[in-house]
């Protein structure tokens, strides 16, 4: 697979996302980068990361946990949901086998700061009790949330 990210590719998307992730009314992130590193390095080992979405905004019920998060979909089909924060750290992980259902929903949202209607996009990855949020809501956003969907879907449901 071309264009594989290492770990160190991933914490240098995460730390450029930590910098947007502070709406300008909030305290700016305070993240400790050295740990972060360590921790995300610890997270994925020597993984080859073939697709990153980062969530601009937390997802709902994500909102206790940090500040945004990041889904990684890596070589060999496993998802790592990973939540930053202040002082807060978490991940999830598991194979996309282990998926119940994968649902694509494109849709409207009231943007009651802008009062208007704004569209977006959603991809949720469900399994057991848990479901994994990846959210759009700009071009590029799209197109990121697209690209693993479709990874997924191929993965999960190939065409024989």
């Amino acid at each position: 697979m071309a264009g594989l990210m290492s770990a160190d590719e991933v914490f240098e998307k995460a730390q450029a996302a930590a910098v947007g992730a502070t709406n300008p009314d909030e305290k700016a992130l305070q993240i400790d980068y050295p740990a972060l590193k360590e921790k995300i390095h610890a997270a994925l080992g020597d993984r080859k990361v073939a697709l990153c979405h980062i969530n601009r905004f937390l997802p709902e019920g994500y909102e206790d946990q940090g500040r945004f998060n990041l889904v990684l979909l890596t070589a060999g089909n496993v998802v790592f949901d990973i939540v930053i924060g202040d002082s807060y750290f978490r991940y999830d992980v598991l194979s996309v086998g282990q998926l119940d259902k994968v649902q694509v929903i494109d849709a409207m949202w009231d943007n009651r700061e802008k009062r208007r209607e704004e569209p977006f996009l959603s991809l949720r990855l469900m399994h057991a009790e848990e479901t994994h949020l990846l959210l759009a809501l700009d071009e590029d956003e799209r197109k990121s949330l697209l690209a693993f969907a479709k990874a997924v879907s191929a993965a999960r449901n190939p065409e024989r």
